[in-house]
Protein backbone atom coordinates (compact mmCIF):
# COMPACT_ATOMS: atom_id res chain seq x y z
CA UNK A 1 0.00 0.00 0.00
CA UNK A 2 1.32 3.85 -1.33
CA UNK A 3 -0.23 5.66 1.84
CA UNK A 4 1.96 8.88 0.25
CA UNK A 5 0.74 8.30 -3.51
CA UNK A 6 1.45 11.06 -5.99
CA UNK A 7 -1.49 12.82 -7.33
CA UNK A 8 -1.09 13.76 -11.43
CA UNK A 9 -3.65 15.61 -12.74
CA UNK A 10 -4.04 15.21 -16.63
CA UNK A 11 -5.95 18.48 -17.60
CA UNK A 12 -6.62 19.06 -20.80
CA UNK A 13 -5.30 16.09 -23.51
CA UNK A 14 -4.79 15.57 -26.60
CA UNK A 15 -7.81 14.09 -28.37
CA UNK A 16 -10.65 16.20 -29.84
CA UNK A 17 -12.49 17.33 -27.16
CA UNK A 18 -12.02 21.00 -27.06
CA UNK A 19 -15.13 23.16 -27.34
CA UNK A 20 -17.28 19.94 -26.95
CA UNK A 21 -17.55 19.75 -23.41
CA UNK A 22 -17.13 23.17 -21.53
CA UNK A 23 -15.05 21.76 -18.42
CA UNK A 24 -12.10 20.92 -21.22
CA UNK A 25 -9.40 23.94 -20.80
CA UNK A 26 -8.16 25.45 -24.21
CA UNK A 27 -6.65 28.69 -23.83
CA UNK A 28 -3.26 29.02 -22.40
CA UNK A 29 -5.06 31.15 -19.64
CA UNK A 30 -7.75 28.32 -19.23
CA UNK A 31 -4.88 25.43 -18.81
CA UNK A 32 -3.14 27.13 -16.87
CA UNK A 33 -5.29 27.73 -14.68
CA UNK A 34 -6.72 24.50 -14.20
CA UNK A 35 -3.36 23.26 -13.30
CA UNK A 36 -3.08 25.68 -10.31
CA UNK A 37 -6.56 24.58 -9.16
CA UNK A 38 -5.83 20.89 -9.89
CA UNK A 39 -2.31 21.82 -7.08
CA UNK A 40 -4.52 23.49 -4.55
CA UNK A 41 -7.17 20.29 -4.62
CA UNK A 42 -4.50 18.08 -3.71
CA UNK A 43 -2.49 17.16 -7.22
CA UNK A 44 1.62 17.44 -6.96
CA UNK A 45 2.00 16.97 -10.85
CA UNK A 46 0.49 18.69 -13.33
CA UNK A 47 0.37 16.92 -17.37
CA UNK A 48 -0.18 19.30 -20.09
CA UNK A 49 -0.68 19.42 -23.59
CA UNK A 50 -2.16 22.41 -25.18
CA UNK A 51 -4.47 23.46 -27.59
CA UNK A 52 -5.20 25.78 -30.35
CA UNK A 53 -7.41 28.64 -29.25
CA UNK A 54 -9.54 29.26 -31.82
CA UNK A 55 -10.40 26.04 -32.72
CA UNK A 56 -9.63 24.30 -29.52
CA UNK A 57 -8.10 21.22 -31.17
CA UNK A 58 -4.80 19.38 -30.20
CA UNK A 59 -1.53 21.66 -31.30
CA UNK A 60 2.31 21.22 -30.45
CA UNK A 61 2.78 25.22 -30.75
CA UNK A 62 6.00 26.39 -28.87
CA UNK A 63 4.13 29.62 -28.35
CA UNK A 64 1.35 27.57 -26.51
CA UNK A 65 3.37 25.76 -24.49
CA UNK A 66 5.56 28.36 -22.95
CA UNK A 67 2.57 30.44 -22.31
CA UNK A 68 1.45 27.71 -20.09
CA UNK A 69 4.37 27.59 -18.43
CA UNK A 70 5.11 31.27 -17.57
CA UNK A 71 1.88 31.36 -16.05
CA UNK A 72 2.48 28.40 -14.18
CA UNK A 73 5.96 29.77 -13.14
CA UNK A 74 4.49 33.20 -12.91
CA UNK A 75 1.92 32.37 -10.21
CA UNK A 76 3.58 31.30 -7.65
CA UNK A 77 2.04 27.72 -7.78
CA UNK A 78 3.88 24.58 -6.19
CA UNK A 79 2.73 22.42 -9.33
CA UNK A 80 5.38 20.10 -10.76
CA UNK A 81 4.99 20.17 -14.23
CA UNK A 82 5.01 17.77 -16.99
CA UNK A 83 5.00 18.18 -20.42
CA UNK A 84 4.13 15.81 -23.01
CA UNK A 85 6.20 14.49 -25.92
CA UNK A 86 3.21 12.26 -27.21
CA UNK A 87 1.76 14.59 -30.33
CA UNK A 88 3.55 13.82 -33.88
CA UNK A 89 3.04 9.98 -33.77
CA UNK A 90 -0.25 9.81 -35.16
CA UNK A 91 -0.76 7.84 -38.40
CA UNK A 92 -3.48 7.21 -40.53
CA UNK A 93 -2.96 5.29 -43.20
CA UNK A 94 -4.29 5.50 -46.93
CA UNK A 95 -7.11 3.03 -47.75
CA UNK A 96 -5.97 2.72 -51.26
CA UNK A 97 -1.99 3.18 -50.92
CA UNK A 98 -1.26 2.35 -47.16
CA UNK A 99 2.05 4.42 -47.37
CA UNK A 100 0.29 7.52 -48.10
CA UNK A 101 -0.86 9.39 -44.90
CA UNK A 102 -4.71 10.30 -44.39
CA UNK A 103 -6.31 12.39 -42.94
CA UNK A 104 -5.92 12.54 -39.41
CA UNK A 105 -2.29 11.94 -39.31
CA UNK A 106 0.31 14.21 -37.95
CA UNK A 107 3.96 12.46 -37.79
CA UNK A 108 6.27 15.01 -36.53
CA UNK A 109 10.67 14.27 -36.84
CA UNK A 110 11.48 13.61 -32.90
CA UNK A 111 12.85 17.04 -32.90
CA UNK A 112 9.89 18.49 -33.32
CA UNK A 113 7.99 16.79 -30.73
CA UNK A 114 10.73 17.63 -28.10
CA UNK A 115 11.72 20.83 -29.02
CA UNK A 116 9.31 22.55 -26.05
CA UNK A 117 11.25 20.57 -23.64
CA UNK A 118 14.74 21.47 -24.73
CA UNK A 119 13.55 25.27 -24.63
CA UNK A 120 11.19 25.18 -21.50
CA UNK A 121 12.75 22.65 -19.28
CA UNK A 122 9.86 21.42 -17.15
CA UNK A 123 9.95 19.29 -14.21
CA UNK A 124 9.19 15.68 -15.85
CA UNK A 125 8.33 15.09 -19.48
CA UNK A 126 6.08 12.27 -21.02
CA UNK A 127 7.68 9.55 -23.30
CA UNK A 128 5.71 7.05 -25.09
CA UNK A 129 7.78 4.02 -25.36
CA UNK A 130 6.43 2.22 -27.68
CA UNK A 131 3.97 1.80 -31.14
CA UNK A 132 0.37 1.15 -30.17
CA UNK A 133 -3.03 0.58 -32.59
CA UNK A 134 -4.76 3.61 -31.46
CA UNK A 135 -8.52 4.21 -32.20
CA UNK A 136 -8.44 3.59 -36.09
CA UNK A 137 -4.83 4.97 -36.77
CA UNK A 138 -1.67 3.85 -34.99
CA UNK A 139 0.53 6.11 -32.49
CA UNK A 140 4.35 5.52 -34.01
CA UNK A 141 7.28 5.52 -31.35
CA UNK A 142 9.92 3.29 -33.41
CA UNK A 143 12.80 2.85 -31.37
CA UNK A 144 15.37 5.27 -33.47
CA UNK A 145 13.16 7.70 -32.16
CA UNK A 146 12.25 7.10 -28.45
CA UNK A 147 16.23 6.96 -28.57
CA UNK A 148 16.40 10.62 -29.99
CA UNK A 149 13.55 11.70 -28.24
CA UNK A 150 15.60 10.44 -24.82
CA UNK A 151 18.66 11.47 -25.72
CA UNK A 152 17.44 15.50 -26.02
CA UNK A 153 15.09 14.93 -22.97
CA UNK A 154 18.54 13.85 -21.00
CA UNK A 155 20.59 17.12 -22.39
CA UNK A 156 17.85 19.30 -21.17
CA UNK A 157 18.08 17.60 -17.88
CA UNK A 158 14.51 16.50 -17.41
CA UNK A 159 12.79 13.66 -16.04
CA UNK A 160 11.01 11.20 -18.10
CA UNK A 161 8.07 9.86 -17.50
CA UNK A 162 8.07 6.41 -19.04
CA UNK A 163 4.42 6.02 -20.52
CA UNK A 164 4.06 2.30 -21.09
CA UNK A 165 0.72 1.04 -23.14
CA UNK A 166 1.88 -2.67 -23.63
CA UNK A 167 4.70 -5.11 -22.06
CA UNK A 168 6.42 -5.08 -24.86
CA UNK A 169 7.61 -1.31 -24.29
CA UNK A 170 8.23 -2.23 -21.07
CA UNK A 171 10.86 -4.68 -22.87
CA UNK A 172 12.04 -1.64 -24.70
CA UNK A 173 12.15 0.73 -21.58
CA UNK A 174 14.65 -1.83 -19.93
CA UNK A 175 16.72 -2.16 -22.92
CA UNK A 176 17.64 1.64 -23.17
CA UNK A 177 18.21 0.79 -19.15
CA UNK A 178 20.90 -1.74 -19.61
CA UNK A 179 22.36 0.46 -22.40
CA UNK A 180 22.38 3.86 -20.40
CA UNK A 181 19.96 5.37 -22.49
CA UNK A 182 18.01 5.80 -19.49
CA UNK A 183 18.53 6.25 -15.88
CA UNK A 184 18.72 2.92 -13.67
CA UNK A 185 15.24 3.64 -11.83
CA UNK A 186 13.12 5.65 -14.21
CA UNK A 187 9.36 6.78 -13.47
CA UNK A 188 7.02 4.16 -15.50
CA UNK A 189 3.15 4.98 -16.27
CA UNK A 190 1.71 2.17 -16.58
CA UNK A 191 -1.86 3.30 -19.11
CA UNK A 192 -4.71 1.20 -19.18
CA UNK A 193 -7.78 1.05 -20.88
CA UNK A 194 -6.57 2.98 -24.21
CA UNK A 195 -8.34 1.28 -27.21
CA UNK A 196 -6.19 -1.08 -28.11
CA UNK A 197 -3.72 -1.19 -25.52
CA UNK A 198 -3.05 -3.28 -22.27
CA UNK A 199 -6.79 -3.31 -20.66
CA UNK A 200 -7.87 -1.68 -17.57
CA UNK A 201 -7.82 -4.50 -15.11
CA UNK A 202 -6.14 -4.93 -11.51
CA UNK A 203 -4.55 -8.46 -13.18
CA UNK A 204 -3.09 -5.93 -16.32
CA UNK A 205 -2.07 -4.21 -13.40
CA UNK A 206 -0.36 -6.58 -11.04
CA UNK A 207 1.73 -7.78 -13.98
CA UNK A 208 3.37 -4.30 -15.15
CA UNK A 209 4.21 -3.75 -11.55
CA UNK A 210 6.65 -7.48 -11.67
CA UNK A 211 8.02 -6.29 -15.08
CA UNK A 212 9.17 -3.04 -13.54
CA UNK A 213 12.61 -2.83 -11.97
CA UNK A 214 12.62 -3.37 -8.34
CA UNK A 215 12.72 0.50 -6.56
CA UNK A 216 11.89 2.08 -9.57
CA UNK A 217 9.35 4.74 -8.70
CA UNK A 218 5.80 3.98 -10.83
CA UNK A 219 2.36 5.03 -11.74
CA UNK A 220 -0.95 4.35 -13.23
CA UNK A 221 -4.67 4.96 -14.25
CA UNK A 222 -7.38 3.75 -16.21
CA UNK A 223 -9.91 5.69 -18.67
CA UNK A 224 -13.23 6.66 -18.50
CA UNK A 225 -15.01 4.81 -16.10
CA UNK A 226 -12.07 2.95 -15.01
CA UNK A 227 -10.15 6.31 -13.84
CA UNK A 228 -11.25 5.97 -10.16
CA UNK A 229 -11.23 2.12 -9.64
CA UNK A 230 -7.87 1.66 -11.41
CA UNK A 231 -7.04 4.71 -8.73
CA UNK A 232 -7.46 2.56 -5.84
CA UNK A 233 -5.57 -0.58 -7.23
CA UNK A 234 -2.55 1.41 -8.08
CA UNK A 235 -2.55 2.87 -4.31
CA UNK A 236 -3.20 -0.55 -3.32
CA UNK A 237 -0.42 -2.04 -4.91
CA UNK A 238 2.08 0.69 -4.13
CA UNK A 239 2.06 2.77 -7.08
CA UNK A 240 1.43 6.20 -7.82
CA UNK A 241 -1.91 7.76 -9.59
CA UNK A 242 -3.39 9.71 -12.02
CA UNK A 243 -6.93 11.59 -12.96
CA UNK A 244 -8.30 14.51 -14.94
CA UNK A 245 -9.89 15.26 -17.89
CA UNK A 246 -7.36 14.41 -20.25
CA UNK A 247 -8.71 10.50 -19.15
CA UNK A 248 -12.12 10.66 -18.14
CA UNK A 249 -14.81 13.44 -18.12
CA UNK A 250 -17.65 12.20 -15.96
CA UNK A 251 -17.35 12.30 -12.00
CA UNK A 252 -20.30 9.46 -12.04
CA UNK A 253 -22.41 7.83 -14.76
CA UNK A 254 -23.90 10.25 -16.29
CA UNK A 255 -22.31 13.39 -13.90
CA UNK A 256 -20.20 15.93 -16.31
CA UNK A 257 -17.14 16.64 -14.20
CA UNK A 258 -17.02 20.73 -13.86
CA UNK A 259 -13.41 20.64 -13.81
CA UNK A 260 -10.31 19.19 -13.15
CA UNK A 261 -10.54 20.24 -9.75
CA UNK A 262 -13.28 18.27 -8.99
CA UNK A 263 -11.70 14.92 -10.18
CA UNK A 264 -8.71 15.46 -8.23
CA UNK A 265 -10.84 16.28 -5.18
CA UNK A 266 -12.91 12.64 -5.82
CA UNK A 267 -9.26 11.25 -5.96
CA UNK A 268 -7.99 12.74 -2.79
CA UNK A 269 -10.93 11.28 -1.34
CA UNK A 270 -10.31 7.98 -2.01
CA UNK A 271 -6.87 8.07 -1.02
CA UNK A 272 -8.10 9.05 2.14
CA UNK A 273 -10.79 6.71 2.42
CA UNK A 274 -8.01 4.08 2.27
CA UNK A 275 -5.69 5.45 4.55
CA UNK A 276 -3.16 7.24 2.87
CA UNK A 277 -2.70 11.07 2.26
CA UNK A 278 -1.62 12.81 -0.82
CA UNK A 279 1.91 13.79 -1.53
CA UNK A 280 2.44 17.58 -1.16
CA UNK A 281 4.57 18.75 -4.70
CA UNK A 282 7.78 19.02 -2.37
CA UNK A 283 7.16 15.89 -0.94
CA UNK A 284 6.73 14.30 -4.66
CA UNK A 285 9.83 16.07 -5.45
CA UNK A 286 11.73 13.91 -2.88
CA UNK A 287 10.27 11.13 -3.83
CA UNK A 288 10.81 11.46 -7.96
CA UNK A 289 14.71 13.13 -7.06
CA UNK A 290 13.21 16.45 -8.63
CA UNK A 291 14.84 19.69 -7.42
CA UNK A 292 12.82 21.57 -5.02
CA UNK A 293 10.48 24.24 -5.95
CA UNK A 294 12.94 26.73 -3.76
CA UNK A 295 15.97 25.90 -5.86
CA UNK A 296 14.19 26.71 -9.13
CA UNK A 297 14.85 30.38 -10.16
Amino acid sequence: MNLKPIITCAVTGGDDTGFKYESVPVTPEQIASECIAACKAGAAVAHIHVRDPKTGKPSMELALYREVVERIRASGSPVIINLTTGPGARFMPGDDAPNTFAQGSNLQPPAARVRHIVELKPDICSLDMGTLNFGKGTLVNVPKHVEAIAAEIRKAGVKPELEVFDTGHVALSLDMIKRGLLEEKPLFQAVLGVPWGAPATGETMMCFKSLFPHGSPWASFGIGRMEFPMLAQAMVLGGHVRVGLEDNLYLGRGQLAPNNAALVERAVAIVRNLGGEPATPDEARGILGLKRSEEHT
